[in-house]
């Protein structure tokens, strides 16, 4: 919505605390939820695509092939989530590490998608933010925060994906796609639910909570 200069309404919840009235809008539980007309809307995908279909400009290629390269990519995320998730989702510091090793072959797998583009970036498409680049910037800014402890140096053996990520935190849109509390409220959690990296963050941490 920020890239399509959408008006909208934001409310944050505690999804600790998840009010009676969101359940009942959010069959999963889960945000975001879109409210269009009284009508809500769920699931990251379906949210994106619908706005995609009704608000130009169209952040999907027109080229119906490359639309369904886009989609195929974006598929794909749950996968690449969870290699990094592994990583900074973790008890326990040997399986931290296991993690590790195992991610590159999953980031391999997106640097080659980067390569094999066809354009220079700096975004998935080229120069414009496309609905790709929304779909894997909160799990790179995830990412990157517990990185700043961890230093895992994970990005370093693939430079197309590690520019890809920073431009995509350097874009207002998506930084201001979270709360302004975020960064602290994030780290709060990685230590309530005793994350390994959350005991990397002993100043922040209380400042979160």
């Amino acid at each position: 919505m920020r890239a399509k200069a959408v008006e909208f309404e934001v409310t944050y919840i505690n999804l600790r605390e998840k009010p009676d009235w969101f359940l009942k809008i959010s069959p999963h539980g889960k945000v975001p939820v879109l409210d269009v007309d009284g009508v809500p809307l769920f699931e990251s995908n379906a949210i994106a695509e619908f706005l995609d279909e009704t608000v130009s400009p169209r952040l999907h290629p027109e080229d119906p092939i490359e639309r369904a390269r886009n989609r195929a990519w974006t598929d794909f995320v749950p996968t690449f989530s969870a290699a990094f998730r592994t990583i900074y989702y973790n008890k326990d510091k040997a399986k931290v590490d296991e993690g590790l090793k195992a991610a590159p072959a999953t980031v391999e797998k997106l640097e080659k998608a980067l390569a094999e583009r066809g354009n220079d970036g700096p975004y998935f498409n080229g120069p414009d933010l496309s609905l790709v680049d929304a779909a894997y910037a909160p799990f790179l800014q995830r990412f990157l925060i517990a990185d700043e402890k961890l230093q895992t140096g994970l990005l370093d053996g693939f430079p197309l994906v590690k520019a890809w990520a920073e431009t995509l935190l350097a874009d207002d849109r998506v930084t201001g796609s979270v709360a302004p509390e975020f960064r602290q409220a994030f780290i709060a959690n990685l230590k309530r639910q005793g994350f390994y990296v959350g005991t990397l963050f002993p100043d922040e941490a209380a400042a979160a909570d």
